[in-house]
């Protein structure tokens, strides 16, 4: 590989070339000779010098054809130019010399004086005194509060709270800030995920003059420091929240059939708020009324854009969903306006009362409950306070905010917010398609309490007819056991069937697990059934077990007494025909052979008891029959009249009907 050599070019001019092509430069110029041309380039003209263009023309054609000549001294030119400038400014110095020495009046200046303003003495008199008076009153009321602070922290009884307190203790419960010179304060839930457009401002300030014995901070007032010795003081705060927001408001739920009601539920108690309510009542009682509203809305919301079979109804404060065939939720919002009046259809009654708007149901209290309906007067509510809905209703919406800042950890820098754990892991537990759309589908709020409504009336329901049963039956005995530990939308009751005083024989016992619209039941020989919410299906179910477990108990009970099953069938094919069902029957032996006794028992049927015996009482040999051992056979079925037996049950009876055939 050849080397490339690099040549640097030429910085000086060529002055000549010679006939045998040798250049001769020009040489460069030495410092001194350089910082002359830069300085001959120093504009020295002033402002107020006019250099005209051909001026300037003339001057570059001189210079083009004059050669460069060094000057006697590098800096020559410079010296002129600034002992010119230091000449005209001695001179400019003196002409100021020359006009500010009066006593030489070589130059007077004389300014122009503009005429005087008339002069307004009493106008200036009037401003300024009222301007001292203005100043005057706000030294002496600021002086007025610090007298009377003095005098209140001196005392050693005084009556009212200190101020700056009690706005310490309302600053640990509640958010505030100052603007200007109010201070405000939030009760809305945006801090927490909340959308509600509600602003939820409340205004603060200082309580000039209080009185009545209204104004006590008591227990209401209820606050981290409020076991202070302050407790029982007049409050030195004046709150004033939003009218939207006073009063009070709750969330009345009602399950009814056709036109009968069957539960409510009231979410929030009916107290209400007057003017002299102390502050920390007052605001709990405001943001309940913004908690409350908020969720209607929601609920309200969803109710118009879900679209299930039959649609749901929403007119004014009333939201009406279908649960069941005939069965409707009802949920209204209910807000009393604070001042003992109501807005209803009859508008009388006696004490304070709450309005749940136009379309809704009116809502009152009646001393011990509400309900729609009632208005006014004394005596209890007839409707019941479910505080499972109460419960689930709120810890709804308290879930939707818990969800809007929570969630499951860890939480990786790239990932996107809010992708549970079990879609970030993937790999061979990753979900398919079908199984994230089902994931990103959450249920709204409506139809998780319609899911929670349709389980409480499914249970409901199932108590109510197996207590039912349990008052009908008294023989074998129905006892239920409720699971305590239940989820919104499951439940459980196991149920056992026995027989007095025959529990150690056996028992029969089922399993019933309540969902939202159907019923499991595992029995005891391990199938499981499926219902549906119709009650009858239920009711026919345990019937059969009933009848099921009176012949297993009596097979258990002639073991004991040593008695032999001939026979058992479950269902027989034979005798009346049973509503729903099979009858069943058992065939019992007695040791010796001699006695029989024929059971039948159905599900609707009583139990039927039939006694035959051997040899035949009635056997006459004639010429037809002449072997003895026909005599031998049983004889005629004989029904046995349980009623007429002494016996506290059908296997005490059973029991002595057996040991007087076998003596």
């Amino acid at each position: 590989m050849a080397d490339i050599r690099l040549e640097v070019p030429a910085e000086n001019s060529v002055l000549e070339v010679l006939y045998d092509g040798t250049e001769l430069y020009q040489q460069p110029p030495s410092m001194s000779e350089n910082l002359t041309q830069l300085a001959r380039k120093i504009d020295f003209a002033t402002d107020g010098e006019e250099v005209t263009c051909e001026e300037k023309k003339e001057e570059e054609e001189e210079e083009e054809k004059q050669p460069f000549q060094q000057p006697h001294w590098p800096l020559e030119d410079i010296r002129n130019k600034i002992r010119q400038s230091l000449t005209e400014m001695s001179v400019l110095h003196d002409l100021l010399v020359i006009v500010k020495q009066k006593p030489l009046q070589y130059m007077v200046l004389d300014p122009v004086q503009a005429e005087a303003p008339e002069q307004k003495t009493y106008i200036q008199f009037l401003a300024r005194k009222k301007s001292l008076q203005s100043a005057a009153t706000i030294l002496l009321n600021g002086a007025e509060r610090l007298r009377t602070s003095q005098a209140e922290m001196g005392r050693p009884n005084r009556a009212v709270q200190d101020f700056h307190i009690e706005l310490l203790r309302l600053r640990q419960n509640w958010r505030l800030k100052k603007v200007g010179n109010t201070i405000i304060g939030d009760l809305s839930y945006r801090s927490a995920g909340s959308m509600f457009r509600h602003t939820g401002i409340f205004e603060v300030s200082k309580a000039d003059e209080i009185s009545g014995p209204s104004s006590v901070v008591g227990s209401g007032g209820a606050s981290p420091m409020s076991s202070l010795p302050a407790r029982g003081l007049q409050s030195s705060l004046r709150v004033t929240v939003p009218t939207e927001l006073m009063g009070s408001a709750y969330i009345f739920v009602c399950i009814k059939k056709d036109e009968e009601d069957i539960c409510s539920a009231q979410l929030t108690s009916n107290d209400f708020v007057s003017g002299d309510t102390p502050w920390q009542q007052k605001l709990e009682k405001a943001q309940n009324v913004l908690f409350c509203k908020e969720l209607f809305s929601q609920l309200a919301r969803e109710a118009v854009k879900l679209t299930p079979s039959i649609p749901h109804l929403v007119v004014g404060n009333q939201i009406t969903a279908t649960i069941f065939p005939g069965i409707h939720l009802l949920v209204g919002l209910c807000h009393s306006d604070g001042k003992n009046n109501v807005r209803n259809k009859n508008n009388t009654g006696q004490g304070p009362q709450g309005a749940c708007g136009p379309g809704s149901n009116v809502v009152g209290t009646t001393g011990g409950g509400i309900g729609p309906g009632t208005v006014g007067g004394p005596g209890p509510s007839k409707y019941k306070h479910e505080h499972d809905l109460e419960h689930s209703l709120h810890q709804l919406l308290h879930r939707v905010y818990h969800h809007s800042f929570q969630h499951p950890l860890p939480h990786p820098v790239y990932a996107p917010m809010g992708m549970s754990k079990r879609r970030r892991a993937a790999g061979p537990e990753g979900m398919d398609r079908n199984q994230m759309l089902r994931l990103l589908k959450e249920q709204t709020l409506l139809e998780q309490i319609i899911r929670q409504v349709q389980h409480n009336f499914l249970r409901l329901r199932t108590m109510y007819v197996i207590d039912q049963l349990a008052a009908e039956f008294k023989d074998p005995l129905i006892v239920s056991h409720w699971n305590a530990f239940n989820s919104p939308t499951q439940s459980c009751v196991k149920i056992n069937i026995v027989t007095q005083g025959y529990d150690t024989v056996l028992r029969t016992r089922l399993v019933i697990h309540i969902f939202e619209r159907t019923l499991k039941c595992i029995c005891r020989d391990g199938k499981i059934m499926t219902m549906s919410f119709e009650p009858q299906e239920l009711r026919n179910l345990i019937l059969c077990q009933i009848s099921q477990h009176n012949m297993a108990t009596l097979q258990g009970l002639a073991k004991y007494t040593g008695w032999t099953v001939l026979s058992s069938e479950q269902n027989i094919g034979t005798g009346a025909i049973e509503p729903l069902g099979n009858a069943s029957t058992v065939m019992l032996a007695s040791s010796s052979g001699n006695r029989v006794i024929g059971v039948h028992s159905g599900p609707h049927q009583r139990v039927s008891v039939f006694v035959s015996s051997s040899p035949r009482p009635d056997f006459y040999p004639s010429t037809v029959v002449t072997e003895q051992r026909w005599e031998h056979l049983g004889s005629n079925w004989q029904e046995v009249r349980l009623d007429r037996m002494e016996g506290r049950n059908f296997l005490n009876k059973m029991e002595l009907l057996m040991a007087a055939l076998t003596a």
